[in-house]
């Protein structure tokens, strides 16, 4: 797939372009800036709050910022930009919507794993922790994963092609799957609180039902998925399969990986039949045992 690319923009913002990096000039440097302000900001009111979910509460609404900046550098102009924008917002609402539902946007929402880390950590070490990882770390990991709209307004004159419709089926797909799982583990805690509150036995204190007999953690699995099919859209413009904005799809595999355990120690410790689930269930990718069912 032979392309032009086209490297000057028309982008005006100067306003966002303080610092001085390789994209400098660029709707997707502009995002980069904007990044930088927005983890600076969450770490302070980390700070001042005491509260360490910051950076969740920004996750779900950056992605979808981060394209709209780049697509209407272009007046939206690009079918491509324009999709990806799209899909990137539906992602967000639905994260948002799960994640508001749960309390993450109200006072004390804070995420019980970070609470964990705390007491296992010094003050200092948690606080640079805070500062390099949770804050920084976080926000630039969801830049990264965003990159792939960088390279299609690069491309931004290449028409939509078959990999762009094959992308956007497998998007959905996984957004449906994600989407599917979120609601069996919010029904399943609802009913969990309600039998607790009528003081009924809980038989299996966590969910092992629906797309969870296929993987502990169908939901980190599609979310995994979802943004190597975005990077699929940068292919589809380029022509490229190897470039640079792959390489947060990569970052975000490998964080989902220590996440995953941290979670899963928790629940192993509150859970001793969670070490039987675990045994009999792949983690994060269903595909090895696919429908293996916990005893």
């Amino acid at each position: 797939m032979g392309r032009t690319h086209l490297h000057e923009g028309t982008w005006g913002m100067d306003t966002l372009n303080f610092l001085n990096h390789p994209l400098t000039g660029t709707p997707f440097g502009s995002a980069l800036d904007l990044c930088v302000m927005l983890a600076m900001s969450a770490w302070l009111l980390s700070v001042i709050t005491r509260d360490y979910s910051w950076v969740d509460r920004l996750w779900p609404i950056c992605p979808a910022l981060y394209c709209l900046l780049v697509a209407s550098d272009n007046d939206f102009g690009s079918a491509r930009m324009n999709l990806m924008t799209a899909l990137v917002f539906v992602w967000g609402a639905r994260l948002t919507f799960n994640f508001a539902r749960k309390g993450g946007f109200q006072k004390g929402g804070e995420d019980y794993r970070w609470v964990v880390v705390q007491q296992k950590l010094d003050p200092v070490a948690f606080q640079l922790l805070n500062v390099s990882f949770f804050a920084l770390g976080q926000m630039l990991l969801v830049w990264l994963f965003t990159s792939p709209v960088h390279q299609a307004w690069l491309w931004r004159q290449a028409p939509l092609n078959w990999v762009d419709a094959v992308a956007t089926v497998l998007f959905l797909v996984l957004l449906a799957g994600e989407t599917i799982a979120d609601e069996q583990m919010w029904r399943f805690q609802q009913d969990k609180k309600q039998r607790i509150a009528y003081g009924q036995d809980i038989e299996t204190p966590f969910i092992t039902t629906g797309l969870f007999c296929y993987c502990r953690h169908p939901n980190y699995f599609c979310e995994i998925a979802m943004w190597w099919v975005f990077y699929l859209f940068a292919v589809a413009a380029s022509g490229q399969w190897l470039h640079w904005t792959g390489l947060g799809c990569v970052l975000l595999t490998l964080q989902f990986i220590p996440s995953a355990r941290l979670t899963e120690s928790i629940s192993a410790s509150k859970y001793p039949t969670y070490r039987n689930y675990q045994a009999s269930t792949p983690a994060i990718f269903p595909l090895p045992r696919i429908g293996t069912r916990s005893r």
